[in-house]
C-alpha cells in the first residue's frame, strides 16, 4: 500500500478506534448505573456489548500497527477522533437504550468509512475488519431497539 492510501486507511481506523473506545466506556458506564424494572436485562446486555467492544478496540489498534502506523491511545486522542460523545449525567434506562442505539449507528457509519478507504487502497484485511464491525453494531442496534418497542 502506498503512503497516501496508508494514511487514509490509518485515519479511518483511528476514527473507528476512538469511536469504539468511547462507546465501550459509555456502555460500561451505563452497565454500572442502569436502574429500574429492566435492570437485569439491560445490565446483562450492556455487559455483553462492552465486553465485545473491549476485544474489538484491541483488534482495531493492532490492525493500525500491522499496517505500519502508531495507534492512538489516550482519552484526548479518543475524544478528538470519536463520532460518539460522552453521556452527561445518568439518564433513565430507556434513554440509555435510545442513546446507545444512536451510538451504534454512529459506529456503523465510521466503519463504513473504513471499508471505503480500505477498498480504495486494495486493503482487503482492513475492509473485512470494517465489514465485521458494521455487522456487530447493526446487530447491537437491533437488540437495543427491541427494548424500546
Amino acid at each position: 500500500m502506498d503512503d497516501a492510501n496508508r494514511a487514509k486507511v490509518v485515519a479511518q481506523l483511528s476514527r473507528l478506534l476512538g469511536t469504539s473506545y468511547t462507546l465501550y466506556l459509555k456502555t460500561h458506564n451505563f452497565h454500572w448505573n442502569v436502574t429500574g424494572p429492566m435492570f437485569t436485562t439491560l445490565h446483562t446486555l450492556f455487559e455483553t456489548q462492552y465486553t465485545e467492544l473491549a476485544l474489538a478496540v484491541d483488534e482495531i489498534a493492532e490492525r493500525i500497527r500491522a499496517i505500519g502506523a502508531v495507534a492512538p491511545g489516550t482519552y484526548t486522542d479518543f475524544a478528538r477522533l470519536s463520532a460518539v460523545k460522552e453521556a452527561q449525567g445518568v439518564p433513565p434506562a430507556t434513554e440509555m437504550v435510545r442513546i446507545l442505539v444512536e451510538d451504534q449507528a454512529a459506529v456503523v457509519a465510521v466503519a463504513r468509512d473504513v471499508v471505503e478507504a480500505a477498498t480504495a487502497a486494495h486493503d482487503e484485511a482492513t475492509a473485512d475488519l470494517g465489514i465485521r464491525r458494521m455487522q456487530v453494531h447493526e446487530k447491537n442496534a437491533w437488540m437495543l431497539r427491541s427494548h424500546l418497542e
